[in-house]
């Protein structure tokens, strides 16, 4: 066992160094492109640090794993918007500009909804079956890359931003440390996750317990490390970014991409997940009207933190 806890230490280091290296090295590519540092946390960062969920889900698409590969999305949006952005708004609350609620926020339950009507038609219409299609897969497509360009096209930087520190690394420097930065997020979180869930065995918990803890977590790990660095950088629109980039990702790309390999069953998921997803996206907007208008402050943080903790309490209770 002792050897499991080095190997998570050090794993927890490299993602740790990985993120600080990843929001560096993104923020200075941002700047010298001209574009917002929301810009870069929604694609950059954002589709970077989703890595993991893609792998899994690709793969368990290709194996015909329906349930894992869409689980995995479900649930890493909920843990990404409940328990990352909860605890990094506790740390430093985040500002929720007008430009979020006009289009990036808007865009993240759009999707969400279309991933519910288009996978659950069987039970919402009464038509068919509860299954994401090939079709339904290259629509979710064409939404992300329609976004991305919208993104890109809109998402330049104010030119009145004060000089920084980031502007003195080279490009060349930068675009080194995103890639060595996501290499180490990935590489460290699966090994974290690997040593973690041997120590968990060697103590003698149950594997479901693993399963909906240590497991579900360890693909969010990149975000959650990403998230808490930025917070503590201020760079609060990157981590905002990084979640709401995530979790469109995780739905337009990941699932329309799996869906494309394999058309996706939603049966395995349950109604009480769907709906904790829906939530998940309206929470986000909500936050910007409640307390401290336009800011995810640290109470609407607390809230999130423990609408995850009673999440899983429930699935641990099913278990």
């Amino acid at each position: 066992m002792f050897v499991q806890i080095l190997i998570m230490l050090a794993s927890l280091a490299a993602v740790l160094i990985g993120a600080d290296y990843l929001v560096d090295g993104s923020s200075a590519i941002g700047r010298k492109a001209g574009l917002s540092e929301f810009i870069i946390g929604i694609t950059i960062v954002g589709i970077g640090t989703s890595a993991p969920e893609m792998a899994v889900s690709f793969v368990s698409a290709f194996s015909g794993n329906a349930d894992i590969a869409v689980g995995n999305v479900v649930g890493s949006n909920i843990y990404n918007t409940f328990l990352i952005l909860g605890i990094t708004a506790i740390i430093s609350p985040l500002a929720i500009t007008k430009e979020n609620l006009n289009r990036d926020i808007p865009v993240n339950i759009i999707a969400t909804i279309l991933f519910i009507l288009l996978g659950l038609s069987g039970t919402i219409f009464g038509s068919g079956d509860d299954i994401l299609g090939r079709g339904d897969g290259a629509i979710l497509l064409v939404l992300f890359a329609a976004y991305m360009a919208i993104c890109f096209w809109s998402g330049k930087s104010d030119d009145s931003e004060e000089e920084s520190d980031e502007k003195q690394i080279s490009i060349f420097k930068a675009i080194i440390m995103i890639v060595s930065g996501l290499a180490m997020l990935v590489v460290g979180g699966k090994f974290f996750v690997s040593s973690a869930t041997e120590i968990a065995r060697l103590a003698h918990i149950p594997e479901t317990f693993i399963a909906i803890t240590i497991v579900a977590g360890g693909t969010s790990l990149p975000e959650l490390a990403t998230c808490i660095v930025a917070a503590f950088k201020g760079k609060d629109q990157l981590a905002l970014g990084n979640i709401i980039g995530s979790n469109i990702a995780n739905i337009l790309l990941i699932l329309g991409g799996s869906a494309l390999i394999c058309p996706l069953s939603l049966q395995g998921i349950s109604m009480i997940d769907i709906g904790t997803l829906f939530l998940s996206a309206i929470f986000i907007f909500a936050s910007a009207y409640l307390f401290k208008k336009g800011k995810l402050d640290r109470a609407e943080g607390v809230i999130f933190t423990l609408t995850e903790i009673a999440y899983v309490s429930w699935l641990i209770i099913q278990i």
